[in-house]
């Protein structure tokens, strides 16, 4: 009965997922038949979520995520620990830079963006906190692959090949790994164009004392720019909030 009921609530979470930038709302039909459920289960995993906030009708029988995903995220914002030591040294960062300052991080198989300190001319980003990133493109993304080690990196190299390609980076595993190996040992990384066409940004890992990493920590610069500010100096700038917000997060 216990092994039953774990499976059947596993079934019912997973409706959660089934929304996306394509699939913002979803009949209970469609969630029936992805989750291969019947039909009445498939409402009943409708009506629970939706009595518990996590769903919301849409119109039309359709249904969309719900509120209490709202509140929950004001939650998470207040626990993450990587925030509460964060924000200020990202607001330091972008009164000495001017430019956006943003924090991202690995959650599970997503890179998020989980914060963001606007500088002077906020730049228009497509992607915000809780808008699943590129794997394999921006400069956040490459230094947080970059810490993985060696076999999590194959799992993902093996898992995503046609995100690879298109991302333009190696398509065999020798050269795969050494690229990213690269990027580990320069500390930083410096996107030009890869995730927005008119957006650069300069990224470095925000170190655990595992060799792991807690984070990215970037700042988002228009590409006209990049091409006339000093940018051995924001680097700099960059990898040393970065080492402070590892060194504060290591003491306490």
């Amino acid at each position: 009965m216990e092994e039953k009921s774990a499976t059947s609530l596993e079934r019912m979470l997973r409706v959660l997922d089934l929304f996306d930038d394509e699939h913002l709302t979803r009949t209970a039909e469609e969630i029936a038949s992805l989750l291969d459920v019947s039909l009445p289960t498939g409402y009943r995993y409708v009506k629970t979520l939706g009595d518990a906030g996590l769903l919301q009708r849409a119109g039309d029988s359709r249904y969309a995520l719900g509120p209490r995903i709202v509140v929950l995220d004001y939650y998470i914002r207040r626990a993450d620990p990587l925030l509460r030591v964060a924000i200020p040294h990202m607001a330091d960062l972008v009164e000495k830079t001017s430019f956006d300052c943003v924090t991202s991080a690995w959650f599970g198989s997503q890179i998020l963006d989980t914060h963001r300190e606007m500088g002077k001319a906020p730049a228009t980003l497509a992607y915000g906190r809780g808008r699943p990133r590129p794997l394999f493109s921006g400069g956040a993304p490459k230094v947080i692959l970059a810490s993985f080690p060696p076999a999590q990196l194959r799992k993902l190299f093996d898992a995503h090949p046609a995100d690879i390609a298109r991302a333009g980076l190696p398509t065999e595993w020798p050269a795969f790994r050494k690229y990213y190996a690269a990027i580990r040992r320069a500390g930083h990384y410096v996107s030009r164009g890869e995730l927005e066409p008119q957006l650069a940004a300069i990224a470095a890992p925000i170190p655990k004392a595992d060799g792991g990493v807690w984070g990215a920590l970037s700042v988002v610069i228009d590409m006209p720019r990049i091409d006339v500010v000093d940018v051995s100096r924001v680097v700099q700038l960059v990898r040393q909030a970065a080492g402070r917000i590892a060194d504060e997060l290591a003491e306490g």
